[in-house]
């Protein structure tokens, strides 16, 4: 396990460089100046000069580029060029927000996704097979934002269930932030559970063709028995692999889903930097998200070894 985590680290060091330069160099390719954005209509042409010489925009795009490596290998992400505040406050402040919604998205996923997956690869043919399909054809069709307004509108509005938006840390009001959280986490959640339950049935259908299967029904045991004790463990591999991607993807920031909730997430905090020319931001978020997607990978990779004893060495 040691070797296994030691490897991906390697791996991820190179991976991480690469992200870094490849966004580096777009953003500095994007036409626009940030500190005319900034500036407004009154701009003077002395104090963004004296800007663009303290961020060292006037530098060559290599030597920014080393420069700001260098401070992030200390643990300094640089400030934002519009606000001025560093952007690893930034990030700290937003990235618990992210985790709480991804948490709970995948967690409604995965109840939703998996059980339904497995259930129409039990029942192939019938109608609880055309009916799990319908579903997960209708959460893949569905626009998130469309579905989180309307949901807004029948839960929040008429019947005055759920507060209609906002963000509260789980840890600070656990009952409000799980009410909050109840609907972005379930229109979230319904998209992804549709890519689940399609992977899993299609796992589940795979697994149950195979011989050891056959053997197990054939002496007898319980067809429960099979699908959980042999079956489903067997076609998790896949599905290990999609949700750990689907997590990460949340991490990247549910732009739309977090807009329409007013959730002050990784999402808005992109998007505002983006359009802003906010650099150091955009560096430090893209990096951040980096670093989640490999993370998610290696946690991945641990979770073979455990399901999998043939995976694991002496």
């Amino acid at each position: 396990m040691a070797t296994l985590i030691l490897r991906r680290i390697l791996i991820a060091i190179p991976t991480l460089f690469l992200v870094s330069l490849f966004v580096f160099a777009l953003q500095r390719a994007l036409p626009g100046d940030p500190f005319l954005v900034i500036a407004g209509e009154e701009r003077d042409p002395e104090v963004i000069a004296r800007l663009r010489e303290i961020y060292r925009l006037d530098d060559p795009v290599i030597v920014q580029f080393f420069a700001w490596l260098g401070q992030v290998v200390q643990g300094d992400f640089g400030r934002s060029l519009r606000t001025g505040e560093p952007v690893l406050g930034l990030i700290l402040q937003k990235l618990p927000v992210t985790i709480q919604l991804a948490t709970a998205s995948i967690l409604v996923a995965i109840v939703i996704g998996i059980p339904i997956g497995i259930l129409a690869a039990r029942h192939k043919g019938t109608v609880v097979d055309y009916s799990a399909s319908a579903v997960a054809l209708s959460g893949l069709s569905i626009p998130n934002f469309w579905f989180g307004i309307m949901l807004i509108l029948l839960v929040s509005v008429h019947l005055k269930w759920l507060p209609a938006s906002g963000y509260e840390s789980i840890f600070v009001h656990p009952w409000e932030a799980i009410q909050r959280l109840i609907m972005p986490a379930f229109v979230l959640g319904n998209g992804l559970a549709a890519f689940l339950m399609r992977h899993t049935r299609s796992a589940m259908l795979e697994v149950l063709r195979s011989d050891y299967v056959r053997t197990a029904r054939a002496k007898g045991l319980d067809e429960d028995a099979v699908i959980h004790r042999h079956a489903l463990r067997n076609a998790l591999m896949p599905i290990i692999t999609l949700t750990t991607l689907l997590f990460g993807e949340l991490l990247a920031g549910a732009v739309l889903t977090e807009q329409v909730f007013t959730i002050p997430g990784f999402g808005k905090l992109i998007v505002d930097a983006v359009f802003n020319r906010d650099y150091g931001v955009v560096q430090g978020v893209v990096l951040c998200t980096a670093i989640g997607f490999i993370l998610m990978n290696l946690i991945a990779d641990i979770l073979y070894v455990v399901v999998n004893p043939r995976l694991r060495t002496g």
